[in-house]
Order: C-alpha cells, then sequence, then structure tokens
C-alpha cells in the first residue's frame, strides 16, 4: 500500500502536521488543504487515491463536502474517512448516509490512522478479477490474457487488451473518454482522450474479421458502449 496519495482536510495546524508525519513514516503521500476551497484546487490538480477530512471546517463543513463529492461523478469511487470529535450515532449515521466510508474519532493514535486507512484502500481497489469473461462466442481470460473468437486466438496489445476487459465487465453502459482514460488507463495517465478512438479502431480492427466489432458501438455525442445488441 506504500505510495498512496491520501489528501488531508483540515484546518489545524497542529492535528496537519501530526497526520501528515505519521502518514509519511507509514510511507504515504499526503497533500495538505485547510479548507474545502484548497482541497478542490487539489482534486482538480490530481485526484487522490483517499480523502481524508474533517467534519468542522470554516466555511464548508466536511460532511457537506463529502456530500459534493460523492455527488459529482469525476469524485464518486473517491474514498473518504471522516475526522471526527463527533462521536454520537446520529452524527455516524449521518456521515454514512452521505457516502463516508470510515470515521476515526478525535483523539486518535497515528497507528489507528494508519491502520484504518490501509483497510478503506483495501476494500476501495479490490485485486482485479481473474474470472474468464464470455459474450456470445467471445471469450477473455484475464489468468492467461487470451482472447478467443470463436475458438481463434486473437492478437491485441495490452492496451486494447484491458479496454476489451473492461467492456466486458461493464457491458450495455456508456462511457466517456475521460472514464475510459480514468478507469482503463489510470488517474494519473498523462494521455490526451483522442487516444482512447485510437485504440478503440485498434480494437474493432482486432475484432472484425469475426463480426464482433459491431459490439464495440460509438454513441453520439457520449462515448462508447459495449453491447451485444445491435
Amino acid at each position: 500500500m506504500s505510495g498512496n496519495d491520501i489528501l488531508l482536510v483540515e484546518d489545524e495546524p497542529a492535528i496537519r502536521e501530526m497526520v501528515s508525519f505519521a502518514l509519511g513514516r507509514a510511507g504515504l503521500q499526503v497533500r495538505e488543504a485547510e479548507d474545502v476551497t484548497e482541497a478542490q484546487s487539489l482534486l482538480a490538480d490530481k485526484l487522490p487515491d483517499l480523502v481524508l477530512l474533517d467534519w468542522m471546517l470554516p466555511g464548508v463543513t466536511g460532511i457537506d463536502f463529502a456530500r459534493r463529492l460523492k455527488r459529482e461523478e469525476y469524485t464518486r469511487e473517491l474514498p473518504i474517512i471522516m475526522l471526527t470529535a463527533r462521536s454520537d450515532e446520529d452524527d455516524k449515521v449521518g456521515g454514512l448516509e452521505a457516502g463516508v466510508d470510515d470515521y476515526v474519532i478525535k483523539p486518535f493514535s497515528p497507528r489507528e490512522l494508519v491502520a484504518r486507512i490501509r483497510a478503506v484502500l483495501r476494500r476501495a481497489r479490490p485485486e482485479p478479477a481473474d474470472e474468464p469473461l464470455s459474450v456470445d462466442e467471445l471469450q477473455l481470460d484475464p489468468s492467461s490474457h487470451r482472447v478467443l473468437a470463436r475458438g481463434s486466438q486473437l492478437e491485441m496489445g495490452p492496451t486494447e487488451f484491458r479496454l476489451l476487459q473492461f467492456f466486458m465487465s461493464h457491458p450495455e453502459r456508456v462511457y466517456s473518454r475521460e472514464q475510459l482514460l480514468d478507469r482503463v488507463w489510470g488517474r494519473n495517465a498523462y494521455v490526451e482522450e483522442r487516444t482512447v478512438d485510437v485504440h478503440i479502431l485498434r480494437l474493432r480492427k482486432v475484432l472484425g474479421p469475426y463480426g464482433y466489432d459491431r459490439m464495440v458501438q460509438t454513441v453520439r455525442g457520449a462515448g462508447y458502449r459495449f453491447s451485444a445488441k445491435v
């Protein structure tokens, strides 16, 4: 888990310093914000792996910011741990309903905080499934890294393989270029959106001789969808 990027949103300098030191010693990278405005600027620059969010912040509260993050498509799946002095059950329920993944009650030990962060990161990033995928007579096996179309093995590049694996795992849903970049290339990949089109064309070319290129569908003005329906 070392190297994960944590965004710490906390208005008290002493707590920010203590938490940053503890997480740094645990091998975690920390970016600091003292309020929601600064946090939003850091989020726009780079999406972290997890947000450590104080409940009581000046201006916009942490719980309101958590609700906002869960409403936005770009940050909806971002794990959030709330730092709070509020230990009442109603407060905890309210936070969980807002989409918070976990609570750490102040005062807390740095060791406990690191353990909670690692647990949430494990839940948020499960290991990729190795189960074979199949649509019609198109088969993809992640463990052996093979794709078969009507029994014939297809040769494709690693990016096309990941793209097809993602599509076959999420059929019938439209994804924008930005979403595909995020989910297939990775959050921090510096790749232009038009690169997606290039790899879509390559994937269709490989699937074309067997008629499966029709499954990789362009949805005008929205993005791409993988569907067995014509």
